[in-house]
Protein backbone atom coordinates (compact mmCIF):
# COMPACT_ATOMS: atom_id res chain seq x y z
CA UNK A 1 0.00 0.00 0.00
CA UNK A 2 1.75 3.62 -1.27
CA UNK A 3 0.11 6.55 0.46
CA UNK A 4 -0.21 9.10 -2.37
CA UNK A 5 -1.07 12.74 -2.18
CA UNK A 6 0.21 13.80 -5.58
CA UNK A 7 3.11 15.35 -4.48
CA UNK A 8 6.14 14.91 -5.64
CA UNK A 9 7.22 12.49 -3.02
CA UNK A 10 4.59 10.02 -3.11
CA UNK A 11 4.09 10.24 -6.80
CA UNK A 12 7.86 9.25 -6.89
CA UNK A 13 7.32 6.70 -4.65
CA UNK A 14 4.48 5.10 -6.00
CA UNK A 15 6.15 4.57 -9.39
CA UNK A 16 9.75 3.40 -8.48
CA UNK A 17 7.95 0.49 -6.24
CA UNK A 18 5.96 -0.09 -9.12
CA UNK A 19 8.89 -0.61 -11.40
CA UNK A 20 10.69 -2.33 -8.70
CA UNK A 21 8.61 -5.34 -8.97
CA UNK A 22 6.40 -5.20 -6.01
CA UNK A 23 2.67 -5.54 -6.33
CA UNK A 24 1.21 -2.09 -4.98
CA UNK A 25 -2.15 -0.41 -4.37
CA UNK A 26 -2.45 3.43 -3.71
CA UNK A 27 -4.41 5.02 -0.90
CA UNK A 28 -5.51 8.71 -1.37
CA UNK A 29 -6.70 11.34 1.98
CA UNK A 30 -8.72 14.11 0.75
CA UNK A 31 -9.00 16.30 3.93
CA UNK A 32 -11.09 18.53 2.45
CA UNK A 33 -8.65 21.65 3.71
CA UNK A 34 -7.81 23.05 0.60
CA UNK A 35 -10.84 23.49 -1.52
CA UNK A 36 -10.86 23.11 -4.84
CA UNK A 37 -6.87 22.14 -4.77
CA UNK A 38 -8.10 19.71 -2.52
CA UNK A 39 -10.29 18.02 -5.51
CA UNK A 40 -7.52 18.41 -7.82
CA UNK A 41 -5.17 16.33 -5.94
CA UNK A 42 -7.52 14.17 -5.96
CA UNK A 43 -8.05 13.77 -9.93
CA UNK A 44 -4.23 13.88 -10.39
CA UNK A 45 -4.11 11.03 -7.93
CA UNK A 46 -6.89 9.52 -10.38
CA UNK A 47 -5.34 10.00 -13.73
CA UNK A 48 -2.44 8.58 -12.52
CA UNK A 49 -3.75 5.80 -10.99
CA UNK A 50 -5.16 4.66 -13.99
CA UNK A 51 -2.46 5.65 -16.30
CA UNK A 52 -0.30 2.96 -13.86
CA UNK A 53 -3.01 0.51 -13.90
CA UNK A 54 -2.84 0.78 -9.84
CA UNK A 55 -5.71 0.05 -7.98
CA UNK A 56 -6.59 2.71 -5.72
CA UNK A 57 -8.40 4.00 -2.46
CA UNK A 58 -10.11 7.49 -1.63
CA UNK A 59 -11.58 8.61 1.86
CA UNK A 60 -12.77 12.10 2.60
CA UNK A 61 -12.17 13.18 6.06
CA UNK A 62 -13.61 15.69 8.07
CA UNK A 63 -10.54 17.43 9.12
CA UNK A 64 -11.63 20.77 11.16
CA UNK A 65 -14.72 18.89 12.70
CA UNK A 66 -12.39 16.32 13.82
CA UNK A 67 -9.85 18.87 15.31
CA UNK A 68 -12.70 20.48 17.02
CA UNK A 69 -14.18 18.18 18.62
CA UNK A 70 -10.32 16.54 19.32
CA UNK A 71 -9.45 19.77 20.53
CA UNK A 72 -5.72 19.30 18.50
CA UNK A 73 -4.36 20.75 15.80
CA UNK A 74 -4.98 20.47 12.46
CA UNK A 75 -2.00 19.05 11.59
CA UNK A 76 -2.46 16.22 14.45
CA UNK A 77 -6.31 15.64 12.86
CA UNK A 78 -4.78 14.71 9.62
CA UNK A 79 -1.65 12.66 11.17
CA UNK A 80 -4.70 10.84 13.43
CA UNK A 81 -7.14 10.15 10.90
CA UNK A 82 -4.91 8.90 8.05
CA UNK A 83 -2.65 6.57 10.51
CA UNK A 84 -5.75 5.66 11.58
CA UNK A 85 -7.46 4.32 7.97
CA UNK A 86 -4.09 3.26 7.15
CA UNK A 87 -4.15 0.31 9.51
CA UNK A 88 -7.61 -0.71 9.43
CA UNK A 89 -6.99 -0.74 4.95
CA UNK A 90 -3.96 -2.56 5.10
CA UNK A 91 -5.75 -5.33 7.04
CA UNK A 92 -8.70 -5.12 5.00
CA UNK A 93 -6.96 -5.46 1.43
CA UNK A 94 -4.15 -8.01 3.22
CA UNK A 95 -1.39 -5.26 2.48
CA UNK A 96 2.23 -6.10 3.80
CA UNK A 97 2.67 -3.13 4.79
CA UNK A 98 2.01 0.94 4.04
CA UNK A 99 4.65 3.24 2.19
CA UNK A 100 5.00 6.68 3.37
CA UNK A 101 7.29 8.64 1.24
CA UNK A 102 9.24 10.92 4.02
CA UNK A 103 12.43 11.90 2.67
CA UNK A 104 15.69 13.14 4.13
CA UNK A 105 14.69 16.59 4.36
CA UNK A 106 11.68 15.72 6.10
CA UNK A 107 13.93 13.78 8.91
CA UNK A 108 15.74 16.97 9.26
CA UNK A 109 13.18 19.43 9.82
CA UNK A 110 12.08 16.73 12.24
CA UNK A 111 14.84 16.66 13.93
CA UNK A 112 15.22 20.44 13.53
CA UNK A 113 11.35 20.49 15.34
CA UNK A 114 11.86 18.34 18.55
CA UNK A 115 15.73 20.27 19.18
CA UNK A 116 13.13 23.38 19.74
CA UNK A 117 10.58 22.26 21.48
CA UNK A 118 12.83 20.54 23.54
CA UNK A 119 13.73 16.62 23.41
CA UNK A 120 16.02 13.51 24.53
CA UNK A 121 17.65 11.15 22.64
CA UNK A 122 15.12 9.68 21.01
CA UNK A 123 13.90 12.75 19.84
CA UNK A 124 17.38 13.35 18.16
CA UNK A 125 16.88 9.95 15.90
CA UNK A 126 14.43 12.09 13.71
CA UNK A 127 11.96 9.55 11.86
CA UNK A 128 12.50 6.28 12.16
CA UNK A 129 12.77 3.87 8.66
CA UNK A 130 9.74 1.04 9.63
CA UNK A 131 7.44 1.90 12.54
CA UNK A 132 5.47 -1.21 12.45
CA UNK A 133 3.63 -1.48 9.80
CA UNK A 134 4.64 2.11 7.96
CA UNK A 135 7.75 1.88 6.34
CA UNK A 136 9.36 5.01 4.34
CA UNK A 137 11.87 4.00 1.87
CA UNK A 138 13.00 7.50 0.74
CA UNK A 139 14.55 8.37 4.03
CA UNK A 140 17.71 8.27 2.45
CA UNK A 141 17.14 10.52 -0.90
CA UNK A 142 16.46 14.40 -1.23
CA UNK A 143 13.66 16.08 -1.61
CA UNK A 144 16.02 17.60 -4.76
CA UNK A 145 16.78 13.81 -5.79
CA UNK A 146 12.90 12.84 -6.04
CA UNK A 147 12.17 16.43 -8.39
CA UNK A 148 15.40 15.56 -10.83
CA UNK A 149 13.85 12.05 -10.75
CA UNK A 150 10.53 12.91 -11.71
CA UNK A 151 11.90 15.45 -14.38
CA UNK A 152 14.09 12.69 -15.90
CA UNK A 153 11.23 10.79 -16.60
CA UNK A 154 8.78 13.15 -17.76
CA UNK A 155 6.67 12.79 -15.11
CA UNK A 156 4.48 15.24 -13.70
CA UNK A 157 2.89 15.84 -9.82
CA UNK A 158 1.19 18.56 -7.79
CA UNK A 159 2.13 21.04 -5.27
CA UNK A 160 0.40 21.80 -2.34
CA UNK A 161 0.34 26.11 -1.75
CA UNK A 162 -0.06 25.41 1.79
CA UNK A 163 3.47 23.72 2.25
CA UNK A 164 4.98 27.33 0.20
CA UNK A 165 3.99 29.43 3.11
CA UNK A 166 5.85 29.64 5.86
CA UNK A 167 2.65 30.02 8.69
CA UNK A 168 3.57 27.09 11.00
CA UNK A 169 6.51 25.44 12.18
CA UNK A 170 7.94 23.04 9.55
CA UNK A 171 7.44 25.31 6.91
CA UNK A 172 9.29 28.05 8.33
CA UNK A 173 12.51 25.49 8.90
CA UNK A 174 11.83 24.42 5.26
CA UNK A 175 11.46 27.81 3.78
CA UNK A 176 13.69 29.87 6.08
CA UNK A 177 16.23 27.68 8.22
CA UNK A 178 17.19 24.96 5.88
CA UNK A 179 18.22 27.42 2.95
CA UNK A 180 20.25 29.60 5.71
CA UNK A 181 21.82 26.58 6.69
CA UNK A 182 23.06 25.28 3.75
CA UNK A 183 24.49 29.11 3.46
CA UNK A 184 26.66 28.53 5.68
CA UNK A 185 27.19 24.68 4.80
CA UNK A 186 25.92 23.48 1.53
CA UNK A 187 26.06 19.67 2.98
CA UNK A 188 24.01 20.76 5.90
CA UNK A 189 21.49 18.31 5.34
CA UNK A 190 23.13 15.39 5.01
CA UNK A 191 25.76 16.00 7.70
CA UNK A 192 22.90 16.23 9.97
CA UNK A 193 21.36 13.26 8.81
CA UNK A 194 24.74 11.29 9.70
CA UNK A 195 24.18 12.60 13.18
CA UNK A 196 20.65 11.20 12.98
CA UNK A 197 22.58 7.58 12.34
CA UNK A 198 24.79 8.09 14.57
CA UNK A 199 22.47 9.06 17.20
CA UNK A 200 19.69 5.88 16.15
CA UNK A 201 22.47 4.06 16.73
CA UNK A 202 23.61 5.56 19.73
CA UNK A 203 19.85 5.27 21.38
CA UNK A 204 20.56 1.12 21.20
CA UNK A 205 22.99 1.47 23.47
CA UNK A 206 20.99 3.89 25.59
CA UNK A 207 18.11 1.48 25.79
CA UNK A 208 19.54 -1.63 26.76
CA UNK A 209 21.56 0.68 29.86
CA UNK A 210 18.52 2.47 30.45
CA UNK A 211 16.48 -0.67 30.69
CA UNK A 212 19.06 -1.70 33.39
CA UNK A 213 19.21 0.89 35.50
CA UNK A 214 15.03 1.31 35.52
CA UNK A 215 15.23 -2.41 36.93
CA UNK A 216 17.62 -1.42 39.23
CA UNK A 217 15.86 1.76 41.06
CA UNK A 218 11.78 0.52 40.41
CA UNK A 219 10.88 -1.94 43.37
CA UNK A 220 10.40 -5.10 42.85
CA UNK A 221 11.77 -4.74 39.04
CA UNK A 222 8.91 -3.57 37.48
CA UNK A 223 7.34 -0.04 36.18
CA UNK A 224 3.83 -0.31 33.99
CA UNK A 225 3.68 2.69 31.87
CA UNK A 226 -0.46 2.66 32.80
CA UNK A 227 0.11 1.42 36.14
CA UNK A 228 3.17 3.36 37.31
CA UNK A 229 5.16 1.48 40.11
CA UNK A 230 7.49 2.44 43.07
CA UNK A 231 10.75 4.15 42.55
CA UNK A 232 13.44 3.74 45.34
CA UNK A 233 14.97 7.38 45.52
CA UNK A 234 18.38 6.29 47.51
CA UNK A 235 19.39 3.73 44.51
CA UNK A 236 18.00 6.39 42.01
CA UNK A 237 20.81 8.89 43.45
CA UNK A 238 23.33 6.30 42.69
CA UNK A 239 22.59 6.17 38.90
CA UNK A 240 25.25 8.30 36.74
CA UNK A 241 21.68 10.64 35.66
CA UNK A 242 18.97 10.65 38.43
CA UNK A 243 16.75 12.47 36.26
CA UNK A 244 17.74 11.06 33.18
CA UNK A 245 16.24 7.92 34.82
CA UNK A 246 12.95 9.49 35.76
CA UNK A 247 12.68 11.60 32.64
CA UNK A 248 12.41 7.95 30.95
CA UNK A 249 10.11 6.39 33.79
CA UNK A 250 7.75 9.53 34.22
CA UNK A 251 7.62 11.66 30.68
CA UNK A 252 5.65 8.45 28.95
CA UNK A 253 3.51 9.23 31.84
CA UNK A 254 2.40 12.95 30.89
CA UNK A 255 4.87 14.60 33.39
CA UNK A 256 6.47 17.86 32.13
CA UNK A 257 10.38 18.25 31.51
CA UNK A 258 10.10 20.97 33.75
CA UNK A 259 8.10 18.71 36.48
CA UNK A 260 10.53 16.14 35.93
CA UNK A 261 13.59 18.53 36.23
CA UNK A 262 12.17 20.22 39.44
CA UNK A 263 11.44 16.83 41.42
CA UNK A 264 14.99 15.45 40.04
CA UNK A 265 16.45 18.40 41.91
CA UNK A 266 14.19 17.88 45.27
CA UNK A 267 14.37 14.67 46.15
CA UNK A 268 14.68 15.21 49.68
CA UNK A 269 11.26 17.01 49.70
CA UNK A 270 9.19 16.01 52.45
CA UNK A 271 6.93 12.65 52.55
CA UNK A 272 3.59 14.04 51.15
CA UNK A 273 4.15 16.11 48.18
CA UNK A 274 2.07 15.28 45.32
CA UNK A 275 2.75 15.82 41.78
CA UNK A 276 -0.09 15.51 39.01
CA UNK A 277 -0.93 14.94 35.33
CA UNK A 278 -3.96 14.22 33.59
CA UNK A 279 -3.95 10.57 33.64
CA UNK A 280 -1.15 9.59 36.85
CA UNK A 281 0.18 11.21 40.46
CA UNK A 282 3.37 10.84 42.22
CA UNK A 283 3.66 10.99 45.53
CA UNK A 284 6.80 11.67 47.36
CA UNK A 285 6.76 8.89 50.36
CA UNK A 286 9.19 8.10 52.86
CA UNK A 287 12.79 7.31 50.86
CA UNK A 288 10.15 6.54 47.41
CA UNK A 289 8.31 8.15 44.77
CA UNK A 290 4.57 6.20 44.41
CA UNK A 291 3.59 6.74 40.93
CA UNK A 292 -0.09 5.54 39.75
CA UNK A 293 -3.17 5.97 37.99
CA UNK A 294 -5.58 9.30 39.15
CA UNK A 295 -8.45 6.95 40.43
CA UNK A 296 -11.97 8.22 40.22
CA UNK A 297 -13.37 9.81 43.91
CA UNK A 298 -14.93 7.04 45.35
CA UNK A 299 -19.22 7.24 46.13
CA UNK A 300 -19.44 8.81 49.06
CA UNK A 301 -21.30 6.67 51.25
CA UNK A 302 -23.33 3.00 51.19
CA UNK A 303 -26.07 2.90 53.41
CA UNK A 304 -26.70 -0.66 54.83
CA UNK A 305 -29.90 -0.68 56.10
CA UNK A 306 -29.80 -4.57 57.09
CA UNK A 307 -27.68 -7.96 56.65
CA UNK A 308 -27.21 -8.83 52.79
CA UNK A 309 -24.97 -8.36 49.95
CA UNK A 310 -23.82 -4.82 49.13
CA UNK A 311 -21.76 -3.34 46.33
CA UNK A 312 -19.86 -0.60 46.68
CA UNK A 313 -17.34 0.93 43.68
CA UNK A 314 -15.94 -2.40 42.22
CA UNK A 315 -16.09 -4.34 45.89
CA UNK A 316 -18.51 -6.33 47.87
CA UNK A 317 -19.70 -6.43 51.34
CA UNK A 318 -21.90 -9.56 52.67
CA UNK A 319 -22.68 -8.66 56.19
CA UNK A 320 -24.17 -11.89 58.19
CA UNK A 321 -25.76 -12.27 61.61
CA UNK A 322 -25.26 -15.67 63.33
CA UNK A 323 -26.32 -16.87 66.00
CA UNK A 324 -23.16 -18.52 67.62
CA UNK A 325 -19.54 -17.03 68.04
CA UNK A 326 -17.70 -16.95 66.03
CA UNK A 327 -14.26 -15.32 65.42
CA UNK A 328 -12.04 -14.54 62.31
CA UNK A 329 -8.12 -13.87 61.86
CA UNK A 330 -8.83 -12.83 58.25
CA UNK A 331 -7.87 -9.02 57.88
CA UNK A 332 -10.89 -8.32 54.94
CA UNK A 333 -13.53 -10.19 57.42
CA UNK A 334 -14.75 -8.38 60.61
CA UNK A 335 -16.39 -10.11 63.98
CA UNK A 336 -18.13 -8.13 66.19
CA UNK A 337 -20.51 -8.69 68.80
CA UNK A 338 -24.13 -8.45 67.10
CA UNK A 339 -25.71 -7.00 70.17
CA UNK A 340 -23.21 -4.06 69.99
CA UNK A 341 -23.76 -2.77 66.74
CA UNK A 342 -26.84 -0.66 65.63
CA UNK A 343 -28.55 -0.27 62.29
CA UNK A 344 -28.22 0.81 59.59
CA UNK A 345 -24.33 0.81 59.08
CA UNK A 346 -22.88 3.10 56.46
CA UNK A 347 -20.00 2.23 54.36
CA UNK A 348 -17.84 5.24 53.02
CA UNK A 349 -14.13 6.56 52.72
CA UNK A 350 -12.12 7.65 55.90
CA UNK A 351 -12.36 11.87 56.62
CA UNK A 352 -10.53 14.13 58.23
CA UNK A 353 -11.42 13.85 62.29
CA UNK A 354 -12.07 10.23 62.22
CA UNK A 355 -11.54 8.51 65.32
CA UNK A 356 -11.91 5.03 66.31
CA UNK A 357 -10.59 2.62 69.61
CA UNK A 358 -8.50 0.20 68.18
CA UNK A 359 -8.83 -3.30 69.20
CA UNK A 360 -7.04 -4.65 71.96
CA UNK A 361 -6.10 -0.93 72.72
CA UNK A 362 -6.98 1.56 75.39
CA UNK A 363 -8.75 4.79 74.84
CA UNK A 364 -9.20 6.04 71.13
CA UNK A 365 -7.39 7.28 68.42
CA UNK A 366 -7.51 9.45 65.29
CA UNK A 367 -7.73 7.17 62.29
CA UNK A 368 -5.31 9.65 60.41
CA UNK A 369 -2.57 8.81 63.48
CA UNK A 370 -3.18 5.32 63.23
CA UNK A 371 -2.91 5.02 60.07
CA UNK A 372 0.57 7.05 60.03
CA UNK A 373 1.69 4.61 63.04
CA UNK A 374 1.20 1.68 60.26
CA UNK A 375 3.42 3.77 57.66
CA UNK A 376 0.41 4.06 55.38
CA UNK A 377 0.90 6.17 52.29
CA UNK A 378 -1.11 9.24 51.37
CA UNK A 379 -2.70 7.11 48.49
CA UNK A 380 -3.76 4.46 50.15
CA UNK A 381 -5.36 6.79 53.47
CA UNK A 382 -7.83 8.12 50.32
CA UNK A 383 -8.64 4.65 49.71
CA UNK A 384 -8.88 3.50 53.47
CA UNK A 385 -12.79 2.49 53.90
CA UNK A 386 -14.45 2.95 56.98
CA UNK A 387 -18.17 0.79 58.64
CA UNK A 388 -19.85 3.48 60.77
CA UNK A 389 -23.26 2.08 62.70
CA UNK A 390 -26.20 4.35 63.44
CA UNK A 391 -24.15 5.71 66.73
CA UNK A 392 -21.90 7.23 64.45
CA UNK A 393 -18.97 4.58 66.05
CA UNK A 394 -16.83 3.16 63.29
CA UNK A 395 -17.23 -0.53 64.62
CA UNK A 396 -14.37 -1.70 61.43
CA UNK A 397 -11.52 0.21 59.88
CA UNK A 398 -12.08 -2.28 57.18
CA UNK A 399 -9.26 -4.55 56.37
CA UNK A 400 -7.18 -3.26 58.87
CA UNK A 401 -8.85 -3.47 62.92
CA UNK A 402 -11.87 -3.79 64.25
CA UNK A 403 -13.21 -1.18 66.94
CA UNK A 404 -12.24 -1.97 70.58
CA UNK A 405 -16.03 -1.34 71.90
CA UNK A 406 -17.76 -3.63 69.53
CA UNK A 407 -15.34 -6.79 69.71
CA UNK A 408 -16.66 -10.29 70.90
CA UNK A 409 -16.22 -11.36 74.65
CA UNK A 410 -17.49 -13.88 77.10
CA UNK A 411 -20.94 -12.21 77.23
CA UNK A 412 -21.72 -12.14 73.20
CA UNK A 413 -24.34 -14.57 72.25
CA UNK A 414 -24.21 -13.78 68.40
CA UNK A 415 -21.87 -12.84 65.86
CA UNK A 416 -22.00 -9.69 63.00
CA UNK A 417 -19.82 -10.98 60.60
CA UNK A 418 -18.95 -8.59 58.05
CA UNK A 419 -16.62 -9.58 54.87
CA UNK A 420 -15.17 -7.68 51.69
CA UNK A 421 -14.65 -9.87 48.95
Amino acid sequence: MVAVSGGADSVALLIVLQSMGYRVEAVHCNFQLRGEESLRDEMFVKDLCYIKNVPLHIIHFETKIYAEFHQVSIEMAARELRYRYFKQLRQDVGAADVCVAHHRDDAVETLLMNLLRGTGIHGLTGIRPRNGHIVRPLLDVSRQEIVEYLDSIGQEYVTDSSNLVNDVIRNKLRLDILPLLKTINPKATENICRTVQRMAEAEHVFNVAMESAKKRVCQEGAFDTERGGIIDIQTLLQEPSPEYVLFELLSPLGFSPDSIEQLAANLSIPTGRVFQTESHELLVDRGRLIVQQRVQQLPQTLRIPEPGLYVYSDKKLRIEQLEDVSISRHPDVATLDAALVTFPLTLRAVQEGDRFAPFGMAGSRLVSDYLTDLKVNLFEKRRQLVVVDAKGTIVWLVGRRTDNRSRISEKTTSTLRIALE
